[in-house]
């Protein structure tokens, strides 16, 4: 499947949502995400998912804990795919299974939808954006809750080559990926009826533009699903760290809880609730065999865990639901 192949689904699919205004902007984005003068690796990547083999799919389980594939896989198949896929690591989003390599993802991104599925709207044939969806692990969760069209939009090519992996297994399941940043949708859009920022508002310096912008996505009487970093305080509460909050080099701010819905209030957001709180747990994110380098248990103090190796409050989210009027 050649390159333009592999996008003909996004753009029919585009065709299909009435999202016209946006589909003359896709060529563009889309050299632009996949530039391999700025994006070294990204060769590699695209030479691991096309030499993916052709496998014999038996079952696609998108409504487990681990999205899972049952295929026929000999025991050469099953390190040809070992072996490709591990060039695209690290994986950070999951878990995965294809027939009997399972993905072994840095995050158990399960636990997070365990948390927040039952609080939301029925996804049941809505139009769904998940804004910052990393390899698109959500997206397929999002799938199996009955959405009828998923757009996963996230700058990161390797994210991208993941996704079209765990596709090339799944087939098409009315999700689709687009490497672009949520700056890049077009203003006004007004057009998916749940929009989910996951991970995404402490890395933005302006966390209220970012908050208008997802406003913007979303239909009049749409659901926001907001995931971020926060620390416990009253509404005037918020934490802006110094270069480095728990090693990571690009986090702006983290308000509290109350502060946030706040925001929400004045971007125009109504019925915003915190559905839930709590600390991030060292099994929940952690180096595994599919992403060997640092995670959390690195970037708490090894003398107090409540703190982080620069003396912050340690990672804390919350997931906060809020409507468009």
């Amino acid at each position: 499947m050649s390159i333009d192949d592999r996008h003909l689904p996004l753009y029919h699919a585009f065709l299909e949502q009435g999202l016209e205004s946006w589909l003359a902007r896709l060529p563009e984005q889309l050299a632009r995400g996949l530039d391999r003068q700025r994006f070294g690796d990204l060769p590699a990547w695209e030479r691991a998912v096309k030499r993916l083999p052709t496998l014999e799919r038996q079952g696609v389980h998108l409504t487990q804990d681990t999205v899972s594939v049952d295929v026929v896989m000999d025991d050469a198949s099953r390190r040809q795919c070992d072996n490709l896929l591990k060039i695209l690591a690290p994986w950070r989003k999951g878990p995965y299974r294809i027939g009997e390599i399972t993905i072994d993802t840095e995050w158990r991104s399960d636990w997070k939808w365990q948390r927040l599925a039952p609080h939301l709207s029925d996804l049941r044939g809505r139009r769904v954006l998940d804004v910052g969806g990393g390899n698109g692990y959500h997206g397929w969760r999002m799938a199996g809750a009955g959405a009828d069209f998923v757009l996963v939009i996230d700058p990161s090519p390797r994210f991208y080559w993941q996704f079209h992996a765990m596709r090339h297994f799944i087939g098409d399941a009315g999700v689709h990926f687009l490497p672009v940043g949520i700056e890049e949708v077009p203003p006004g859009l007004a057009a998916f009826d749940t929009v989910f920022s996951m991970g995404v508002l402490y890395h933005r310096r302006s966390p209220i533009d970012h908050l208008r912008e997802l406003y913007d996505t979303l239909r009049p009487g749409g659901e926001l699903v907001l995931e971020t970093l926060v620390v416990e305080g009253d509404e005037h509460q918020v934490l802006v760290p110094g270069e480095r909050y728990a090693q990571m080099p690009n986090v702006w701010f983290l308000p509290s809880s109350s502060a946030l819905i706040h925001w929400l209030s004045r971007v125009g957001f109504q019925n915003a609730r915190v559905v839930d709180e709590a600390d991030t747990l060292l099994e929940e994110q952690r180096a595994t065999e599919w992403m060997t380098f640092q995670s959390l248990a690195d970037f708490l103090d090894p003398e107090d865990t409540s703190r982080t190796v620069e003396g912050y409050p340690a990672p804390r989210r919350a997931v906060i639901i809020a409507q468009k009027p």
